[in-house]
This record gives C-alpha cells, structure tokens and sequence, in this order.
C-alpha cells in the first residue's frame, strides 16, 4: 500500500464527518453476555505461518516463490475445511510492465446468508525503496510484517473456525499485487494512489460475491512495538466496524494495543473495497506516530524478516478478530 499518512486538518474532518461513507453499516452483535466460548488463538501457531510464506522468498507478483507460496495458501485453506478459488486477473504495474496475478478466496459456509469479509495482502514488495542504505533500493523484500503477518493470523483463525463454527459465514480473501506501487525513486508528482492494491481493485470491480454486512482488513499486524489506532478512511466509511473492532479488543484483553486515538489516512486495500465494492471495511494496521513514514522501522526495508515479528501483536489482533466472530449474530 502506499503508506501515506495524511493528518492534521483531514484528521479533524474524520473526526467530525466519520461515518458519513453513504450506506448503513450493520454490525450487529449478540451481547458479550453471550455464554459461547471464544477460542484461543494460538500465537505461535501464527508466527510459523508467518516462516512458512517467507520461506518461499519474496513473494514478487509473477515469481516462483510467489506461484508456490500461492499453492501452499489454497492447499492450507482447503485443509481447514474452507471452499478455496483462486481469481485470476493481469495486473499493470506503475511503469507499463504486465504482471499476472491472482487473489485466493476461502469460504466458510458460502451458502450463509449472513456473511462478513476479512482480507489481507499475500504479496511482498519487489523493492526496499525505504531502506536506510540506497544500495538495497533495488532488492525485493521478505515482507514478513507487510504481508505475511495479515495472512497468518487469518490462516490461525481459519484453523479455529474449522473446529467451532461460528453463527455467521466467514470469506477470507488474500489479495494479490497490493504492494507493486511506484517506488520512491520513480515518483513523478501527482497521485500514484492507483498504482498501489490492484488486486483489490479487481476484486472491488469483480466480487465473487456480494451482500456483505462488513469487511476487515489486515495489514501490518506483527511489528514490535505495534498500536493500531483509528485509521482515517476507516472511520470515513465504515466508523461503526471500527467501534466493533476496538470494543471486541477491549473485551478480548487487547485494549492497549487498540489506541482510542485517530491515526492518518491510508492508501490500503480497504480502500477500493470501500469505494468501488461499498462494502464498509475497516483497516486494522499498525501506526507508528513518532516515526517519519509513520510506520514500523521495517517497513520497505530489507529487515522485514520473521526474526523481527512480534507475536504477541499478532496474538492481540487474531484474538480481538474472533471476539468480534463470536459476538456476531446471523
């Protein structure tokens, strides 16, 4: 994604226009009186999801390790008792440059009328163009935080729903191509936002289903030293899924991760989902305020490794994810 973080005056008009996206957000929820138990979301379980997409390489649209990493997604998904498909699309890269691609979707129970959408990226960046050394602009990254954070805690979760079905349908989608915008040295001025999430693009424009009460994003879920705050555009157009989300974190125990504090305005995956799909998604994704991008030391840099994931951030956003699940009537 391009991680922009716009604040100052646009975070006052999220504050006072949040919700205002245009359609009614329906996030109800059973009570937390509800006597069904959540399950425990197992963070090592996670990390080592987390080791197994990264063991591939870089997952660089198009690349070999990509194509095998794809495969051990659908076949992980499909062992969890998920309906697996992976949607097909050629994506065109900032510079002209064809790429095929594909987003894998997993469903739970497709035929549940009542259905929510959790989604992350399954790409790595083909450039560390944020690395504190020029000569490694060049080098794809392992995304081990931006990537495959997001999809390891869904796989966890997956793994969970399989045993103990929740009342609701779960479709998991991992979009492909987020990460193959313009790199900070081929920026010409002017707005690249849509050179960023092309494959939630394609999915937004071509959905393979639809009547969705709401949507999760994941992005940047296994940084040290992580907190989420309210992203920006989230509470634009999906504020109410927000309000769910950090309530199940407070419920969980995770509210010290889940900051009730605004954070800037980022161009993500949600984002088409929003736009184009109007399904109301929320971003959860880490925020760094004191840091000049606005994100982890990692971020489009050589360093994001497995070695530097914290799985106790991961352990705070899958075990507020199935709070959220359990809480959810049909």
């Amino acid at each position: 994604m391009k991680k922009s973080i716009y604040i100052g005056l646009l975070s006052l008009c999220t504050i006072l226009f949040a919700g205002c996206g245009g359609r009614k957000q329906s996030v109800t929820t059973s009570g937390q009186e509800d006597s069904t138990a959540v399950p425990d979301f197992n963070a090592d379980s996670a990390l080592a999801h987390v080791f197994a997409q990264c063991h591939f390489g870089p997952r660089v649209v198009g690349s070999e390790a990509h194509n095998a990493c794809g495969t051990f997604l659908i076949d992980k998904f499909r062992q969890y008792g998920f309906s697996v498909s992976a949607q097909d699309a050629e994506f065109v890269r900032y510079d002209g440059v064809k790429m095929n691609g594909y987003n894998i979707i997993a469903q739970l129970d497709p035929k549940a009328s009542s259905r929510i959408l959790i989604a992350a990226h399954w790409d790595s960046r083909p450039w560390a163009d944020n690395d504190a050394n020029p000569a490694n602009y060049k080098t794809p990254i392992a995304g081990a935080n931006d990537g495959a954070s997001g999809i390891a805690v869904m796989l966890e979760v997956a793994r969970l729903l399989q045993s103990q079905k929740p009342e609701i349908g779960i479709d998991f989608v991992c979009f492909d191509a987020e990460d193959a915008g313009t790199p900070r040295w081929a920026e010409k001025g002017g707005d690249d936002s849509d050179t960023w999430c092309l494959g939630s693009q394609f999915w937004s424009n071509n959905p393979h289903a639809t009547g969705f009460r709401f949507g999760i994003l994941l992005d940047m879920v296994g940084g040290q030293g992580a907190h989420f705050y309210r992203e920006g555009f989230s509470m634009q157009y999906a504020s109410e899924v927000v309000e769910q989300i950090w309530t199940a974190a407070q419920n969980a125990g995770f509210g010290t991760y889940f900051k009730n504090e605004n954070g800037g305005y980022i161009t993500d995956d949600h984002l088409p989902v929003n736009r184009i799909a109007r399904i109301p998604m929320a971003d959860i994704i880490a925020y760094y305020p004191t840091a000049d991008s606005g994100f982890g030391p990692t971020w489009h840099t050589v360093n994001d490794t497995p070695e530097n994931i914290d799985k106790n951030t991961m352990k705070a956003v899958g075990q507020t994810l199935l709070q959220l699940i359990y809480s959810l009537e049909k």
